[in-house]
């Protein structure tokens, strides 16, 4: 366990202020954009808030960008 105490403390102050926000911003948007369009709004959300980059990078290539296709064709179909 201290070993674990140790590395923590070696990660810089200003990382860790950096990255809570960033992850809360994240997962914030994730859950509400998703909630909007009904695709698993507590997954993506709780997803966003633990890692980084990747629920992002992942929904906006497996969600949104396949949404907004859709609604481009829908629209091209009026």
């Amino acid at each position: 366990m201290s070993e674990i105490m140790s590395e923590l403390k070696e990660i810089p102050i200003w990382l860790i202020v950096t990255l809570i926000p960033l992850l809360l911003i994240q997962g914030t948007w994730l859950f509400i954009d998703a909630g909007k369009r009904g695709k698993w709004r507590w997954f993506w959300g709780l997803w966003g808030m633990v890692y980084i980059p990747i629920p992002l990078l992942l929904y906006l290539f497996f969600v949104r960008l396949p949404d907004e296709r859709k609604k481009s064709r829908e629209k091209k179909d009026d």
